[in-house]
């Protein structure tokens, strides 16, 4: 009997919870809806959680290794990584919303064709089946993940696709349009810089003690030591053998594995059983760790980066893990014990705040004069003044830059060339790259000819831009990629047009996020 039910156990907990669910709402009085000080926000009147944003963060590192748009497409706008993380999270939970809506469904075929035109599953002659399994195998279990989580990605891009091709349903690229764009994209663009170096404000940043305990009364919630955990595992893992194996053979030998951990999950259920006693039965030892926080995991956690984020999800009245697959077995993890995390002293967190401080006073110091010099060359230039007139003035130095184009044409692979001529451009000197270039790019777009932008802050600094003059572009290049370029330009109005709708969306959504 005892063996039926444990076969039978997660049937059998879905009728019990089902019967349990009436008696849950009628006994429970706490608002199951209200929003905890750890979730990050509120979407369609629900919390998401921090287990629910770790899980996305996860799923668009995945995204990355893939290779899908879908992660930079529902990230756009974001200003750092953590913006990038919660962008991600949202902007997929409407994605998901708003496809069910209009009852967008990628089908099983569709998922399975798109999976076999991705980049880390292709090999000489086209879907490569090896690749995808060590891709599953040594990728997959590192985030905490199986194969179905990659069919899960690749809906959400199917389903994206689709809802761009709706939206943008009737955009045209007319030959005037095409024209102009191409002539904006491709013209050369001469450039006038001023830039502001941190390096050369440093001196002028000054911090005092005030400063620094004004800091802490304001942040004190947010200067403590990590949480400390301490755990004891199992590990059911291949043994020197079963590491070789491949195919079919290694998938088997990694389920019998899974079959072990999770017998031995079921056995830990029973609230009197002692981790160490349930191991011995399955013949595993069991290994310890030290005191160790979610930054500096143990390093016996180093090659699975999965048991560490499980491990801190664990509770005192939840203290075992499911099973968790690794590179080459699954894991369960045992709770011992919870260091919480100690308010610290304003002398224990001088050195932080003084860094942080030093950094907000550094950009803001250079922010200042990047305006104030803005406020300088465009009022020059309306006035009629050289700009380098107006920056000696200022005590400032102009710098012009290579002239470049906002998109680079497509250039043919060039034809190896006999040896001495090869051995002429070794002797060339290097072509050298203007910093910050993007940045650049992106600022001066859309300006005309005697137009300057706003302060643009940059990783070390930042610049004002004069765009000094814009020459046509190479006419004689547009028929060749008249195609390729109408096509990307429909791209990118339809781009233009889904970002709109998705902030829409995020609105009707009554998106919060967590206020710090």
């Amino acid at each position: 009997m005892i063996t039926v039910m444990r076969k039978h156990h997660k049937w059998l907990m879905i009728v019990i919870a089902i019967l349990a669910i009436p008696f849950i709402f009628y006994f429970n009085k706490t608002n199951l809806g209200a929003t905890r000080a750890s979730d990050i926000g509120r979407i369609y009147d629900r919390p998401v959680t921090q287990v629910e944003f770790q899980r996305s963060a996860r799923l668009l590192q995945l995204a990355q290794m893939l290779g899908l748009s879908l992660w930079h497409e529902l990230t756009g706008g974001a200003t750092n990584e953590a913006d990038m993380y919660v962008s991600f999270t949202f902007n997929r939970l409407v994605l998901i919303h708003e496809a069910q809506k209009l009852g967008i469904h990628p089908t099983q075929g569709e998922i399975d064709s798109f999976v076999q035109t991705l980049r880390p599953f292709r090999g000489e002659t086209g879907f490569d089946i090896n690749k995808y399994t060590e891709f599953t195998q040594k990728n997959l279990p590192s985030l905490g993940f199986r194969e179905g989580q990659i069919e899960e990605l690749i809906s959400d891009q199917l389903s994206l696709n689709r809802l761009k091709e709706l939206i943008g349903t009737g955009l045209q690229v007319a030959d005037s349009e095409s024209m102009e764009y191409y002539q904006q994209t491709h013209g050369k663009l001469q450039v006038a810089l001023v830039r502001f170096r941190e390096d050369d404000f440093q001196k002028d940043v000054k911090i005092s003690d005030e400063d620094i305990a004004k800091y802490f009364e304001a942040h004190k919630a947010e200067f403590k030591n990590d949480e400390k955990r301490r755990v004891e595992f199992v590990a059911f893992a291949f043994n020197e053998e079963e590491k070789k194996l491949t195919g079919k053979e290694r998938v088997d030998a990694l389920q019998k594995l899974a079959n072990k951990a999770n017998d031995m999950v079921q056995g830990l259920l029973d609230k009197s059983a002692k981790f160490s006693d349930v191991a011995a039965k399955f013949n595993v030892p069991v290994a310890s760790t030290g005191e160790f926080t979610a930054a500096a995991p143990d390093l016996q956690f180093a090659k699975v980066p999965a048991l560490t984020q499980y491990t801190f999800q664990l509770t005192e009245k939840e203290p075992v893990s499911d099973a968790i697959q690794g590179p080459e077995g699954f894991y369960i993890i045992h709770l011992l014990g919870i260091v919480p995390g100690r308010a610290l002293t304003l002398d224990e967190a001088k050195p932080k705040i003084t860094e942080a401080l030093k950094k907000e006073k550094l950009r803001q110091l250079v922010a200042n004069k990047g305006a104030d010099t803005a406020r300088v060359i465009r009022e020059a230039l309306k006035a009629g003044t050289p700009l380098d007139t107006a920056m000696n003035q200022s005590g400032l130095q102009v710098e012009r830059i290579p002239p470049f184009s906002i998109v680079d044409s497509p250039t043919p692979t060039p034809i190896p060339a006999p040896s001495p001529v090869l051995t002429a451009e070794k002797d060339k000197p290097a072509k050298v790259e203007t910093p910050d270039l993007p940045a650049i790019k992106n600022a001066v777009n859309e300006l005309n000819p005697g137009d300057s932008t706003d302060f643009v802050p940059t990783e070390k600094g930042g610049l004002v831009a004069v765009l000094e003059k814009r020459e046509p572009a190479d006419l004689s290049e547009y028929p060749k990629i008249k195609t390729m370029f109408e096509t990307s330009y429909l791209q990118s109005k339809r781009a233009a047009v889904f970002d709109e709708w998705l902030q829409e969306r995020r609105q009707a959504a009554q998106l919060q996020l967590a206020t710090s």
